[in-house]
C-alpha cells in the first residue's frame, strides 16, 4: 500500500486521494509537522479528514500517517484541578514549555507522567475482575479520591499484584489474564474514544433534583440529576453568570466546564474566577473538583466541535467511579457553528441557516450522553448536562435553540430586558419550563415538605394571571381593575422581586436551601391569602399596602440566613397580628 499523502487543503478539511487502509473516526498525523486529525468520511478512493490544529503552511505531498486508533482522551488521575483544549492538550503545561500560544504538532501527554500518586491496590492475586471494577484508589485532590477502574473493554484473573506504594500513572499496578490467555498489564490510566458513550449496567430513573441554591430553578423549574437542561439567551442576558452560580453551589461531586468557541477574555476571567472560588460544599478551592476545558473562538475550529464530547467522556469516566457530574457547556451555539463551517467545506447540502441537515442527530447524541446509571460496577452515578445556546439576536426559533428543545426537558429561557433591569438570574417564568417536575414531585414531598409542590403551583399561577392583567392594564390602565385583580398583580411584584429576583453577591441571598424556599412561598402565600380574604370584606387593598407588609415580605432573603429560616415564622405572626387588626 502506497504512503497516504496530502491531495487538496480547505482549511481544516484534509483530502487523501487513492485507496487508503484509513478507517473512520481514526486519529491520523497530518504533514510534517504532525498535526492531530481525524478520519470523517471515506471514499473507495479518497479520504478526508478534519484536522483539528491550525493548517496554514501544509502543503499537497506531504505525509498522513494512521495511528490505527480513535480520536480518544486519556484518562486517569491528575484531570480534576486541570485545564485542557478541545483535544485534551494540558495548557498549563504548555504555557510552561512554550509560551502563551499553542505551538502546533505538539503532542505533550495530557496527565503528568512524572508525578507519583499514593496508590492503594485493592485487587487481590486470584480475583477476578470485570469490566469497570476498581482495583486501585488514590487521592487525587483534597476532596476527590480516584477511582482506578478496569477498563470497560477489558475483564480477567489477578495473576500479579504491586505494593501499594507511589506510582506514575503509566506504571503497572495489576496483571491481568484475560480468558484467550493473553497478559493485560493495568496501570493508572487507560484510553477512551470520545466519541463513544463508556457502557453501563443500567439507566435509572431520574426521581433526585439537582439543587442549585438558585430558587427559580429549584422550585420553578427544577433539574433532575442526570438530566438535560438548556439555557438560551442573547448575548448580555446573563447565560455565563447563570452557569457560573449552578457550577458553585450545585451538589454536583465534579464539575466538567466547557467553554466552547467563545472569547478568550471570557474564558480568562472563568479560569480567574474559579481558582479564587473557596468551595462552599469542602472549604476548599473550587478547582479541586473542577476540570475546565478552554477551547476559544480564535482556536481551530474542529477541536471546538470536538471539545464537548472531550468534556462529556470525562463526566462519564467520573460518573463510572459513582460520583455525581455536572457538565457546562457554554454554548452549544458555537459548537454548531463549527459543525456549519466544516459541513460547508464538505460541499454538504446545507439545511436551515446553513446548518447541516445531521445537527439535529448530533445534538441528541450529545444530549443523551446524560442520565443517573447503575454504572459496571453497580455503583450510582450520574451526569447532568447543562448546555448554554446562543441564539443570535435572541431569537429563540433559530434552528439550534428548537432542535435542543427537543432533547432536554428542563429549559430556562434568558430574558435580555430582565438582566437590563438588573433581574437576576434573568430567567423569564414565562417561556421557561421543566418536564422534571412531575418525576421529582416525590422527592420534594418527602424531604422537604408535603405542600412544597403545591405552593409552588399557586405561585406559577398568580403569575401567569399577573401576565394576563398586564396585557389589561397596558390598554386601559390599572385603576380600572377590580381590587382582588390588583392583589394579583402586588403579590406577584412580591414573587418576583423578593422570590425569583436573587442576589449572587449577597452572602445570605446567593445560596437558598429548599427549606427557606418553601419557608418563604408560605409567607408569601399566607399575606396574598389574608389580604384577598380581607379584599371580600370589602377592605380597599391601598390600606393593605399602607401597612407596609408586601415590602418587609421581600427583605425576607435578604435578612434571614439559611442556618435560622425557622426566623421566617416572625413574619407570618406579624402578617396575621397586624391584618388580624385591620379586619376588627
Amino acid at each position: 500500500m502506497q504512503e497516504n499523502v496530502i491531495y487538496g487543503i480547505n482549511g481544516p478539511v484534509i483530502t487523501v486521494k487513492g485507496r487508503t487502509e484509513l478507517s473512520m473516526s481514526e486519529m491520523v498525523y497530518v504533514g510534517n509537522a504532525g498535526l492531530i486529525g481525524e478520519v470523517i468520511r471515506l471514499d473507495k478512493d479518497a479520504a478526508v479528514i478534519q484536522a483539528y490544529e491550525e493548517t496554514s503552511g501544509l502543503r499537497p505531498g506531504e505525509p498522513v500517517k494512521s495511528t490505527g486508533q480513535p480520536m480518544s482522551v486519556t484518562l486517569g488521575p491528575g484531570i480534576l484541578s486541570n485545564i485542557f483544549d478541545g483535544i485534551e492538550n494540558p495548557l498549563e503545561l504548555i504555557a510552561a514549555s512554550a509560551g502563551s500560544f499553542i505551538p502546533r504538532g505538539l503532542r505533550p501527554s495530557p496527565l503528568d507522567e512524572n508525578k507519583l500518586w499514593d496508590v492503594t491496590v485493592t485487587a487481590k492475586v486470584g480475583d477476578f475482575l470485570n469490566a469497570g471494577d476498581i482495583y486501585a484508589t488514590c487521592p487525587e485532590t483534597a476532596v476527590i479520591t480516584h477511582k482506578v477502574m478496569v477498563p470497560p473493554d477489558v475483564c480477567g484473573k489477578v495473576i500479579e499484584v504491586k505494593k501499594s506504594g507511589q506510582y506514575r500513572v503509566n506504571d503497572t499496578v495489576v496483571v491481568i489474564e484475560k480468558e484467550d490467555g493473553e497478559k493485560k498489564e493495568l496501570t493508572l490510566c487507560h484510553k477512551w474514544p470520545i466519541r463513544t458513550p463508556r457502557p453501563i449496567t443500567e439507566r435509572m430513573s431520574l426521581v433526585k433534583p439537582l439543587i442549585t441554591g438558585q430558587r427559580v430553578i429549584d422550585t420553578l423549574f427544577p433539574m433532575a440529576k442526570g438530566g438535560a437542561a438548556a439555557i438560551p439567551g442573547g448575548f448580555g442576558a446573563g447565560k455565563t453568570v447563570t452557569q457560573h452560580q449552578i457550577a458553585k453551589w450545585c451538589d454536583a461531586d465534579i464539575i466538567i466546564y466547557i467553554g466552547c468557541g467563545e472569547r478568550g477574555n471570557e474564558m480568562t476571567q472563568v479560569l480567574n474566577e474559579f481558582e479564587e472560588i473557596t468551595d462552599p460544599q469542602t472549604g476548599e478551592n473550587l478547582t479541586s473538583r473542577t476540570v475546565l476545558i478552554a477551547n476559544t473562538s480564535n482556536m481551530p475550529v474542529a477541536a471546538r466541535e470536538a471539545s464537548i464530547y472531550t468534556g462529556v467522556t470525562i463526566a462519564e469516566y467520573y460518573r463510572d467511579m459513582g460520583y455525581h457530574t455536572a457538565m457546562m457547556a457554554d454554548s452549544t451555539s458555537r459548537w454548531a457553528e463549527a459543525l456549519r463551517e466544516i459541513s460547508g467545506r464538505l460541499e454538504e447540502m446545507p439545511a436551515d441557516e446553513g446548518f447541516p441537515a445531521y445537527l439535529p442527530s448530533r445534538l441528541s447524541e450529545f444530549y443523551e450522553r446524560a442520565g443517573y446509571v447503575k454504572t459496571l460496577n453497580q455503583s450510582e452515578g450520574s451526569v447532568s448536562i447543562i448546555g448554554a445556546v446562543s441564539p443570535q439576536g435572541a431569537d429563540f426559533s433559530e434552528p439550534v435553540t428548537q432542535n435542543t428543545k427537543r432533547f432536554i426537558r428542563c429549559f430556562w429561557a434568558l430574558d435580555k430586558s430582565l438582566a437590563y433591569a438588573r433581574h437576576y438570574p434573568a430567567i423569564n417564568w414565562n417561556d421557561s419550563y421543566s418536564e422534571y417536575l412531575s418525576d421529582l414531585s416525590q422527592w420534594y414531598i418527602e424531604n422537604v415538605g408535603e405542600d412544597f409542590v403545591s405552593c409552588r403551583n399557586e405561585l406559577c399561577s398568580i403569575l401567569a394571571e399577573e401576565k394576563s392583567l398586564l396585557e389589561i392594564v397596558k390598554l386601559i390602565g390599572s385603576d380600572v381593575l377590580p381590587e382582588d385583580q390588583k392583589l394579583i398583580i402586588e403579590t406577584a411584584r412580591v414573587i418576583r422581586v423578593g422570590f425569583l429576583q436573587q442576589n449572587a453577591l449577597s452572602d445570605i441571598d446567593t445560596f437558598v436551601t429548599t427549606d427557606k424556599q418553601l419557608r418563604m412561598m408560605r409567607t408569601v402565600l399566607l399575606l396574598h391569602h389574608m389580604a384577598k380574604e380581607l379584599i371580600t370584606k370589602q377592605v380597599p387593598l391601598a390600606r393593605i399596602i399602607e401597612t407596609g407588609l408586601f415590602d418587609k415580605v421581600i427583605q425576607i432573603k435578604n435578612n434571614v440566613t439559611n442556618e435560622n429560616a425557622a426566623d421566617i415564622d416572625l413574619y407570618d405572626n406579624e402578617i396575621k397580628s397586624v391584618l388580624s387588626g385591620i379586619r376588627e
